[in-house]
């Protein structure tokens, strides 16, 4: 497998271009909703010297332009988690959610809906965050007991906790009721309608420093995807830079997971995209699946409040109708 065709000039023009079809789309989403707004004549009116509508400022910056930000957040960490999971786990249908961290979060978040305004605002994202990182721990922790705590160990006891924690979320459900089941059915279909200032900061700040720390050994991890043992033998400690980089790609999907609930299929179909239009260095698919996944959860998230207006849907629906199709094509291709 070659790379010689990644350059940083490529990355840098791959990247802005993502980046600002990114930003063209969010000027569009700014102005469609169940109220519509005229950007341009919006625009032409400002530059006229002529201000802002209470109205319109309140739709647009306190409610649309909070929600596109976190949409693109949400989008990129869960593409860029997809990548890692998929390279290190050398499993194509692999996606944020192998370890177990859906269930975990997901039961945290249901435990903060059930006690709602005994545990405050950050209660839901709080203990969904802690039960995303319990089941880290809990996961690599059986793993670590094997005999071979290898890939294909870590899917399984990921996929043991899942379970459980699936059972859990079940009895949770059957007995709660009225708003607390509405709450919960709407979580676990994921909503970007709660974003909150403070989330946007915590969020988007874990995603640039995680997508860091994975870009910097995106060598590293070509090397393991092409075979470990080349790897160890080309200088890469490969036990830690996978611990690292699954750990670090857990922390993103809990943060993610955390405020926006269960979403479906963008970590799965966004690296597959990718990987078909600039290949598999990941020097370059790291950064094309941060900025595509944030476009493609924009793009979703718009048609899950404006489809049914002034209803919204649950934007994992929309993820879902998008992805499954995609994934029965890749199945017809064998492209994996």
């Amino acid at each position: 497998m070659s790379y010689n065709f990644t350059t940083p000039a490529r990355v840098i023009r791959v990247s802005s271009l993502l980046a600002a079809a990114f930003l063209a789309l969010g000027a569009v989403s700014l102005g469609v909703g169940a109220a519509r707004i005229d950007i341009i004549g919006l625009l032409g009116n400002l530059s006229s010297g002529l201000s802002l509508s209470e109205t319109d400022r309140a739709i647009l910056f306190s409610i649309r332009l909070p929600r596109i930000i976190f949409a693109g957040i949400v989008g990129a960490s869960l593409a860029v988690a997809g990548v890692v999971f998929q390279a290190l786990l050398r499993n194509p249908l692999a996606d944020p959610y192998i370890l177990g961290i859906s269930g975990g979060s997901a039961l945290g978040g249901i435990i903060g809906i059930i006690l709602g305004p005994l545990i405050g605002s950050w209660g839901i994202p709080g203990l969904s965050f802690l039960g995303a990182i319990l089941t880290i721990f809990l996961v690599f922790g059986i793993a670590g007991k094997s005999k071979d705590p290898g890939s294909n160990t870590l899917l399984l006891a990921g996929v043991i906790v899942n379970a459980f924690f699936s059972a859990l979320i079940m009895f949770l459900v059957s007995t709660s009721s009225g708003n607390n089941l509405q709450s919960i059915m709407f979580w676990m279909m994921g909503d970007l309608s709660t974003a909150r200032e403070e989330q946007l900061w915590v969020s988007g700040a874990i995603l640039a420093c995680a997508f860091a720390l994975v870009y910097y050994f995106s060598k590293s991890l070509n090397l393991i995807v092409t075979g470990e043992e080349t790897a160890r033998h080309l200088g890469v400690p490969v036990e830690k830079t996978k611990k690292v980089l699954l750990l670090a790609a857990s922390l993103i999907t809990a943060a993610a997971v955390s405020v926006s609930g269960i979403i479906g299929f963008v970590g799965l179909i966004i690296p597959h995209m990718m990987r078909m239009v600039f290949g598999s260095d990941h020097r370059l698919l790291l950064p094309a699946s941060c900025f595509f996944g944030a476009s493609f959860m924009l793009i979703a998230d718009t048609v899950a409040r404006t489809a049914m207006a002034p209803a919204e849907l649950p934007v994992g629906v929309i993820t879902a109708l998008c992805g499954a199709p995609y994934f029965i094509y890749l199945l017809r291709r064998r492209s994996f």
